[in-house]
């Protein structure tokens, strides 16, 4: 491998087949802390919903739990234009300072306006940061190791979630007399923490080599590529410049825009993978855990303080099982591909969530504690091994670099659209049909989903994302459901 690189002088082919070094995963850690923040402000709302000491009902509860989606909605949609002129660093440096100013706004909240600005402004940083990420991540990871690094983005939710909840259960536990107070504050406030690390840290991260390429900074692109273990001369840069740009020139002259059929099917298959992960249920647990297994727990004797405590713990283990499951998504995904790990992974939420609805239906006491469990814990872990990460995967892997940042940005603005409708009316469905029957009809959405991995989505696994784009103009064109992945190697 290492002598493939010697003689090839397209860079872009020695970057699609580098090893990574240490160096790769640091700066993919880096780059993904706005997923730890994505999973701490989606995990720490519901440990605090009961104790926030305003009277909120209705949409004002709702948009409390749900608001930052509203704001990710729209900072993932503007995100997408200011990537591809600004470039990926400058949006990832930004968004590290808005979320941090959103925490210290909660903390200090002083009536519920502020309080839902606040959220909202947190989900501005959330929502732009989630349409970047995983982008700027594949414009640099090797094409065999790209699903391992962008992994990392779930990953790094699914710890924000767990430290979100640990942090929760320390603070409560410690002072449960502040609960209303100070406590719920304080756990909202210390998300400014990595926020303010990030902030320090992004500023010296290379931007993305292809980016730069595109704008001509061939300087740039050599430093960035040092950086990334590559040692490229200016007149390899520039002739794999040259050769992109004789590329998009010829398809000008054929009047073909960048985006192109593929380019729109690849959009559809994105947000309607993003519209299937948010609407088969994932954040009820997560957003809601505490406030929903809390009456579990209570009883004549047990203080409200107590009881939530108790939903925390088992939140807590929820969210551990999630961390632990995404390791094996790690694993796995560039060995058995994106089609057959999604697949999978909605299959076992289907079954997952007919398992809680039977153990609330036909169960009590801590024999339906138990199942109800059982049931989440294993439509968790489905999610984190085959749906989860896989979506941000393809997210940033399917789209040609010229209209990564805007297209990326659609596919996220879609996801967090569906967490907000999802979030905001569960309230609703809830009363209306009982929670039971509402895992009944995630369970079937999971079925939905299948059906459509099936149809739409091919296997991209060891294809560099120029051939990915590729595999999708071919598929669009010869109007096909899906085309297997080309033998490679």
């Amino acid at each position: 491998m290492a002598q493939s690189h010697a003689v090839s002088a397209d860079v872009l082919d020695r970057l699609n087949r580098n090893v990574p070094t240490s160096f790769y995963w640091s700066l993919t850690l880096l780059a993904t802390v706005g997923g730890f923040l994505f999973g701490y402000d989606t995990a720490n709302i519901g440990s605090v919903l009961d104790f926030v000491p305003y009277h909120l009902t209705g949409f004002a509860l709702g948009y409390l739990v749900a608001g930052a989606s509203v704001g990710a909605a729209i900072g993932a949609f503007s995100a997408g234009w200011l990537t591809d002129r600004f470039g990926r660093k400058a949006l990832l440096v930004t968004d590290a300072a808005v979320y941090a100013a959103g925490a210290v706004l909660s903390a200090v909240t002083w009536n519920v306006g502020v309080l839902l600005f606040a959220r909202t402004l947190i989900g501005l940083a959330i929502g732009a940061d989630s349409a970047i990420a995983t982008a700027y991540i594949s414009e640099y990871a090797p094409s065999n190791r790209r699903g391992g690094l962008a992994m990392l983005q779930q990953w790094m939710i699914t710890i924000g979630i767990l430290g979100s909840y640990l942090i929760a259960w320390i603070i409560f536990l410690a002072l449960p007399a502040s609960a209303k107070t100070t406590d719920w504050r304080l756990i909202l406030g210390l998300g400014a923490v990595p926020a303010l690390i990030a902030l320090a840290l992004r500023t010296r991260m290379p931007e993305s080599p292809r980016w730069l390429m595109r704008q001509g900074r061939f300087d740039d692109v050599k430093a960035a590529l040092g950086k990334l273990n590559i040692r490229a001369t200016l007149d390899d840069i520039k002739q794999t410049a040259r050769r992109l740009a004789d590329v998009e020139e010829e398809r000008r002259k054929q009047k073909i825009t960048n985006w192109t059929p593929g380019v729109r099917r690849a959009l559809m298959v994105v947000v309607v993978f993003f519209v299937f992960q948010q609407i088969t249920g994932i954040n009820i647990p997560l957003y809601y855990g505490p406030h929903l297994l809390g009456p579990y727990f209570q009883s004549g004797h047990v203080t409200k303080i107590e009881s939530t405590l108790s939903a925390i713990e088992a939140t807590l283990i929820i969210a551990a099982v999630n961390a632990a499951a995404t390791y094996f998504a790690f694993r796995w995904i560039d060995r058995v591909g994106r089609r057959k790990l999604s697949m999978g992974g909605y299959t076992g939420m289907a079954l997952a969530m007919l398992l809680s609805a039977a153990g609330i239906t036909f169960f009590t006491g801590l024999i339906r504690v138990v199942v109800v469990m059982i049931g989440l814990d294993a439509f968790i872990a489905s999610f984190a091994i085959g749906v989860g990460g896989t979506g941000w995967l393809i997210q940033g892997e399917v789209f040609p670099t010229a209209v990564r940042g805007r297209a990326a940005a659609i596919g996220a603005t879609a996801d967090w659209l569906a967490n907000f409708a999802l979030i905001e009316v569960f309230p609703v469905w809830q009363s209306g049909i009982g929670l039971a029957w509402v895992l009944v009809c995630f369970a079937a959405l999971a079925v939905m989903a299948i059906l459509f991995i099936h149809g739409f989505l091919p296997e991209t696994k060891e294809l560099s994302v120029e051939e990915i784009t590729e595999l999708f103009d071919d598929t669009a064109r010869r109007g096909r459901l899906f085309t297997p992945q080309p033998q490679t190697g």
